[in-house]
């Protein structure tokens, strides 16, 4: 990677809509930048990757802290998607979670990125969405 990023883990001076209009833009769900606000500063750990002032790609994780964590909204900019700005905001996050077990939504397609990062797939996993498109999206029944 030959770009000057910048790797920010805290959420000040976030500009909530740039976030919104990127998981737009990759198709992931996204909801008004203030319920992104939200999501984020609840979140046990986060991670920012810039290029000057060009928000490039975010991610998310939850935690309880001791034994469990789980991974969200891991979005890269299509623009510089393989370059490894996903693999190190990965990373950032996995070194918060190094305490837990980690699950994780994959988008479809993506799932072969994980694995190289020693995600698997999972025996068995159940889910209660609250809209039927979510429902449809990630359901297999």
């Amino acid at each position: 990677m030959n770009m000057a990023l910048t790797i920010k883990t805290d959420c000040a001076g976030i500009e909530w809509q740039a976030v919104a209009d990127l998981l737009r833009q990759v198709g992931m769900a996204y909801h008004e930048p203030e319920v992104h606000r939200r999501a984020f500063e609840a979140s046990y750990a986060t991670v920012f990757v810039y290029e000057e002032a060009q928000l490039l790609g975010f991610g998310r994780a939850l935690s309880d802290g001791e034994y469990q964590g789980a991974i969200y909204d891991v979005a890269v900019s299509p623009e510089v998607q393989g370059k490894g700005i996903g693999k190190t905001m990965v990373q950032v996050l996995l070194e918060r979670l190094s305490h837990s077990n980690v699950i994780l939504y994959a988008a479809l397609g993506k799932e072969g990125f994980y694995r190289s990062l020693g995600f698997r797939r999972m025996k068995t996993g159940m889910a209660l969405f609250t809209t039927p498109q979510a429902r449809e999206k990630f359901t297999t029944e």
